[in-house]
């Protein structure tokens, strides 16, 4: 039987790997797979809204099924920034390293270090959309710690752990992560469906 095809609107790596490793009855095939190669507005003022802006460019541009996810850090302390900035949080160029001195410079000592990851994702699947979400609580590290994951992992500490999500494995973080829920619902979703 085949696999039936999603077109992952991303060209994050990781993230294609993250996605790739929970949905394995599927075919995932990101942007460069497809041959698209633009900057896709990411224009809206909610993570909503910017993943239907993927989505729908997708859609309309190639016709294929997709699905686009957009992630942000929400600091409670910070009026829950960066929020939908996050990965151009520190300028344009989505230097993870500067988001994250830009974000413990602004918290400084501030003791609520209180945050959480949030993603939402937007599906366009025969002719229809779906809207799925995942939250993951946690709290900003004073620094650093661990070395594999991505954007903020090092210096995010999921509640319930004693490790920052850079300290832990795709499988470990796949299970508890922001992502990793709003995927599993997207899962359960294309499962039950399809």
């Amino acid at each position: 039987m085949n696999k039936l095809k999603l077109v992952f609107a991303t060209n994050n790596k990781n993230k294609l790997k993250e996605v790739q490793a929970m949905l394995t009855n599927f075919e995932i095939v990101s942007l460069a797979d497809i041959n698209c190669f633009d900057d896709i507005p990411e224009t809206a003022d909610s993570l909503t809204g910017n993943a239907i802006l993927k989505a729908d460019y997708i859609t309309k541009k190639f016709g294929l099924n997709c699905f686009a996810d957009d992630t942000g850090l929400e600091v409670k302390s910070l009026d829950g920034e960066p929020g939908v900035y996050s990965a151009r949080y520190a300028g344009i160029e989505n230097n993870s390293e500067k988001n994250m001195a830009k974000l413990l410079t602004k918290l400084g000592d501030n003791l609520n270090r209180e945050a959480q990851f949030k993603t939402a994702i937007a599906l366009n699947i025969n002719k229809k959309q779906f809207i799925f979400e995942g939250i993951c609580k946690g709290h900003i590290l004073k620094q650093k710690q661990g070395s594999s994951g991505f954007g903020y992992d090092p210096i995010f500490m999921p509640e319930g752990f004693k490790k920052s999500f850079a300290e832990m494995d795709l499988n470990e973080k796949g299970a508890i992560s922001h992502r990793g829920k709003a995927i599993q619902e997207l899962v359960h979703f294309l499962n039950k469906h399809f």
